[in-house]
């Protein structure tokens, strides 16, 4: 496992590239991220070059032809937030966003890292309460007359007489 903490690159653009390695070899990886056209797959390849290089000294693989990408993902860091002035004395607000990239290498066949979650129980849902008929009815529309409201008193349309 390898992570690159604040990477400048937001994590959108970073997970494009991301979607292309996860699952695949090692090698295949690296050969796919270096004919990536994007700068996100120059950050990521370094994370994984990374990761093979703690799976070697930490865990002893030996042998790193059956290496496989099981995890690649980007999550947001903090946002750089700036500010730019514009015509007028207007200011527009720019935002550098970060992102945090993770890669996880497993040399086992099946790609299992640590144990899965575990299963929900799968409750019935839930009964359907049944609501009394007066809380059933239509909502009543605007305007309308409620029938509990009293009647709205007619106005008198004379003309004002001028003074």
């Amino acid at each position: 496992m390898a992570r690159a903490r604040f990477v400048r690159v937001s994590a959108r653009k970073a997970r494009l590239v991301l979607d292309q390695i996860r699952g695949k070899p090692v090698a295949e990886a690296l050969a796919t991220l270096e004919y990536t056209p994007r700068a996100a797959a120059r950050l990521i390849e370094k994370v994984l070059r990374s990761a093979v290089a703690n799976a070697e000294h930490n865990h002893q693989v030996r042998d790193l032809d059956d290496l496989r990408v099981i995890q690649a993902y980007a999550d947001g860091g903090p946002v750089l937030k700036r500010v730019q002035p514009r015509a007028m004395g207007r200011a527009f607000s720019i935002k550098h966003r970060t992102s945090h990239l993770t890669i996880g290498v497993s040399d086992e066949g099946n790609g299992a890292v640590a144990t899965p979650a575990p299963a929900r129980p799968s409750a019935p849902p839930a009964a359907r309460q049944e609501r009394p008929a007066a809380a059933r009815r239509a909502p009543a529309r605007r305007g309308a007359a409620r029938s509990g409201d009293k009647p709205a008193a007619k106005r008198s349309r004379k003309p004002k007489e001028k003074k």
